[in-house]
C-alpha cells in the first residue's frame, strides 16, 4: 500500500470491507483538544484522539509515545484488526496525520496511509460527508509490536551534540529556531539543539498537500550521500513526522527516528 493515497482512490475504496477511516483532526494545536463530534467528518471515518488516548497518559511533555499496550487498547477499540486499511487524515490538510501514520508504523501495523490534501481536499471535490458521532465498535484484533529505534531520547540526542553520529533536523519555523520568533507554548524560551539543521515542515507541503517527488528532493538534497541516521524533531513530535514522512516520499534511505519530547523536553532540561 503506498503510504499517501489521493481523494479519488479513497473514494474508490469506501466500501472495502477491511478499510478503516481514521479522523484525527485536532481544534487546538497546543493541546491536541479535539470534538468528538463534527458535521464535516468523511463517511464512516471514526475519530483519533491523539492527545487523550494515543498519546502517553503520564508524561511531562506533550504527544509522548504510548505504552505499546495503550496503544493497542485504544487501537481495539476503535475496531482496528491486523489485516485492517487504514488511511488517516486531518482537518488542516496535513498536520497530525502524519504523526498517526508514524505510530502506527513504529507499533508494528504496516497498512496505513495519509490522505493527501486531508479533510479539505475531500471538500473540495464535493465526496460524501456525515455526521460523526463517538461511537462504540466491535473490538478489534490488533496487537502492537513497538520498534524501539523508531524513537530517540532526550540522552541520545545529547550526546549527539558531540559525536554528531545522526543528523538532527529541526521541523520548527526559522524564527524559532534562530530564537527570534516565540514558541507557541508560554513560558518555552525558542532557540534550537546544537549542531541541529533547520528544514521547516511547511517547506515540503504545497497548501494542504504534500510537494510533488521532484520538489520534494530538492527539500532534501542536503542529505545526498549522507549515510547516517536522521533524527527528525519540532516542537513537540508532531511536525517532525511530517518531514519524516515527506523523506520516505522521495526514498531517503538513511535511517529514521523522531526525538519524542523535541524542543519542548530540551528546552526545559537544557538552559
Amino acid at each position: 500500500m503506498d503510504s499517501l493515497v489521493t481523494v479519488a482512490w479513497l473514494k474508490d475504496h469506501l466500501d472495502d470491507s477491511n478499510l478503516i477511516i481514521l479522523d484525527a483532526r485536532a481544534s487546538d494545536l497546543i493541546s491536541g483538544a479535539v470534538s468528538e463530534n463534527s458535521s464535516n467528518s468523511i463517511k464512516g471515518a471514526r475519530i483519533f484522539n491523539l492527545k487523550t488516548n494515543f498519546s502517553e497518559k503520564e508524561s511531562l511533555y506533550p504527544n509522548m509515545v504510548p505504552s505499546p499496550e495503550q496503544f493497542q487498547e485504544e487501537c481495539q477499540k476503535l475496531g482496528i484488526n491486523q489485516n485492517s486499511v487504514l488511511v488517516v487524515y486531518d482537518a488542516l490538510g496535513i498536520y497530525w496525520s502524519p504523526r498517526v501514520w508514524w505510530l502506527f508504523k513504529a507499533m508494528g501495523h504496516p497498512n496505513i496511509a495519509v490522505l493527501d490534501g486531508g479533510l479539505p481536499e475531500w471538500i473540495l471535490h464535493n465526496l460524501p460527508l456525515e455526521e460523526n458521532r463517538k461511537e462504540t465498535y466491535v473490538i478489534g484484533n490488533f496487537t502492537a509490536s513497538f520498534n524501539s529505534e523508531a524513537v530517540v531520547s532526550f540522552s541520545a540526542v545529547f550526546e549527539n551534540t558531540t559525536s554528531e553520529m545522526a543528523i538532527l533536523i529541526d521541523a520548527r519555523s526559522q524564527g524559532r529556531f534562530n530564537g527570534t520568533a516565540a514558541e507557541p507554548r508560554k513560558g518555552l524560551r525558542s532557540g534550537s539543539i546544537p549542531k541541529s539543521i533547520n528544514i521547516p515542515y511547511t517547506e515540503v507541503l504545497r497548501g494542504s498537500k504534500f510537494k510533488s517527488k521532484g520538489a520534494l528532493a530538492v527539500v532534501f538534497n542536503r542529505l545526498n550521500n549522507e549515510s547516517k541516521p536522521v533524527i527528525f524533531s519540532c516542537g513537540s513530535g508532531v511536525t517532525a513526522c511530517i518531514l519524516l514522512f515527506a523523506s520516505e516520499l522521495v526514498g531517503i534511505q538513511n535511517k529514521k527516528s523522531v526525538y519524542d519530547g523535541s524542543w519542548t523536553e530540551w528546552a526545559q532540561k537544557v538552559l
